[in-house]
């Protein structure tokens, strides 16, 4: 295939660039080809591996924080019997999918969009990009962003008083060191969520000491590595007929105990209280190590697989420590308390750094707006931004979720321009100002740092950003693609 024709050009476009060879890529590039079969598509991927957050995250012990059934996608069985499964072992899932459904003939790889301009003279993209350094163009009649949420080349990481002094090593989750050599030395892991409990487990085995150091707790959910009743739907039907069963059975579980944490907040803190309670040495202070300030959901809950997290505070080969740095020290970290905690390591598992679209700067007819201006069309187009679409999941529940209904809803948008011959598409307020909604409805840091970088929602359909996978799917099915669309 020659260059021209992978990048496109204004005489012979491509129909669809979608940016980014993660999860989201991926399946959009399936979704668009099963309704538009011969559909002129090229994923492009800033990274040199199919992958994204799977290719980027390499920490120890890393892996889904959802249960892999329902991150998986549902169009290609997974095959392993394990709920939750381990980052390497997604990324070679991701591989063989783009594979073995001819996908991975479409990426290009090491191509980093910088910004994109829509021409509504011809309804034409120009996308500008570096591929391995040099400026290249691709034209293309729609966009897909499937670049997540969240800066790739950096993540978010504060200063702390006396971090210069510190005599041993930074390590921040995002670019782990293949080489760090943590045997026998003295680990603190500054942070409570997902990473923090995932590295915990994983490193102490190993570690001379592990000290989880947070400011405040986290709601945690054991959720076994396997499942009897997954492993005895995989022995006796057929492959994707297991995968369909568990998968649903999975989404509403989790769906069910969403509602159930927002619908009786007390109820819910005191099941937490008594998880965490029976997993922890008798007598453990809960209340002070384990007892969120917030209701459950307000942030994301963390799984911890057969609550190997607890397991390991219990075991004694990792602590936690509820207290405020006061500063670093050339030996460790010294607390608010006066408790000094020794560190060789210093591992700042503080969060992302959100950002929109990938961070490419968008323009349409050499007008540039921030995505942070735009409501959120159905959650994945933007006001007034033609042939345009990107791809985020739910808060709530596995990624894949949403982006999967996204990615079909987009494929019949585009199946209805084509059959009717039209070559713009753009969903329009029409005079209207919704009330405005965050995009994603948590209270974490990484959300509320990101400020109005991210798109908004409305309180009214299709401007309205629901994380309920049940009435989405209801929606899905009753989609109607000129519902507040523009066509031309």
């Amino acid at each position: 295939m020659s260059d021209v024709q992978q990048r496109g050009t204004r005489q012979d476009p491509l129909d669809v660039l979608i940016v980014g060879a993660g999860l989201s890529g991926i399946d959009t590039a399936y979704r668009l080809r099963e309704r538009n079969p011969g559909l002129n598509y090229r994923i492009v991927e800033r990274r040199s591996r199919i992958g994204g957050t799977w290719d980027l995250f390499r920490y120890p012990g890393v892996r889904s924080d959802s249960d892999i059934f329902t991150l998986s996608f549902p169009w290609n069985p997974w095959r392993g019997k394990r709920t939750v499964a381990q980052g390497a072992e997604i990324r070679d899932y991701l591989e063989q999918t783009a594979h073995d459904f001819g996908i991975e003939e479409h990426i290009v790889f090491d191509v980093d969009v910088t910004s994109a301009d829509f021409d509504t003279s011809v309804d034409l993209w120009t996308v500008d990009a570096l591929v391995n350094g040099e400026p290249t163009v691709f034209v293309t009649r729609f966009l897909y962003m499937c670049t997540g949420y969240y800066r790739y080349e950096a993540g978010y990481r504060p200063e702390f008083p006396g971090e210069k002094d510190f005599q041993g090593t930074f390590v921040h989750p995002q670019f782990w060191p293949e080489d760090l050599d943590y045997a026998g030395k003295n680990v603190v892991v500054i942070g409570s969520g997902a990473t923090a409990v995932t590295l915990i487990p994983s490193m102490a085995p190993t570690a001379g000491s592990v000290t989880m150091l947070q400011r405040s707790p986290t709601y945690m959910m054991p959720l076994p590595w396997e499942d009897g009743l997954t492993k005895l739907f995989q022995r006796v039907l057929p492959p994707q007929v297991s995968h369909n069963i568990t998968r649903y059975r999975n989404a509403l579980a989790t769906m069910m105990l969403y509602l159930f944490c927002r619908a009786f907040p007390k109820l819910s803190r005191r099941m937490f209280r008594r998880i965490a309670m029976s997993m922890l040495p008798k007598g453990f202070d809960v209340d002070t190590h384990f007892k969120p300030r917030y209701e459950p959901w307000d942030q994301r809950l963390c799984v911890i697989p057969d609550g190997d997290f607890y397991r390991a505070v219990k075991a004694g080969t990792a602590d936690v420590a509820t207290d405020t740095i006061k500063q670093i020290t050339p030996t460790g970290i010294d607390l608010e308390s006066g408790r000094h905690l020794e560190a060789d390591i210093i591992v700042t598992a503080t969060g992302l750094d959100l950002v929109a679209l990938g961070g490419a700067s968008l323009s349409v007819d050499g007008v540039s707006f921030q995505p942070g201006d735009k409501y959120a069309y159905r959650g994945y187009m933007l006001n007034d931004v033609p042939n345009f679409a990107w791809a985020v999941g739910y808060t709530n529940a596995s990624w894949t979720l949403r982006i999967d209904l996204t990615a079909q809803a987009v494929a019949e948008l585009l199946k209805h321009m084509r059959e009717n011959g039209y070559t713009r598409a753009m969903p329009s307020l029409n005079g209207a100002t919704p009330k405005t909604h965050p995009l994603l409805e948590l209270d974490s840091g990484y959300v509320k740092r990101a400020g109005n970088r991210l798109p908004k929602a409305g309180d009214r359909a299709p401007w309205q950003v629901r994380h309920n996978l049940i009435l989405d799917a209801i929606d899905s099915r009753k989609y109607q693609v000129d519902e507040e669309m523009i066509f031309a």
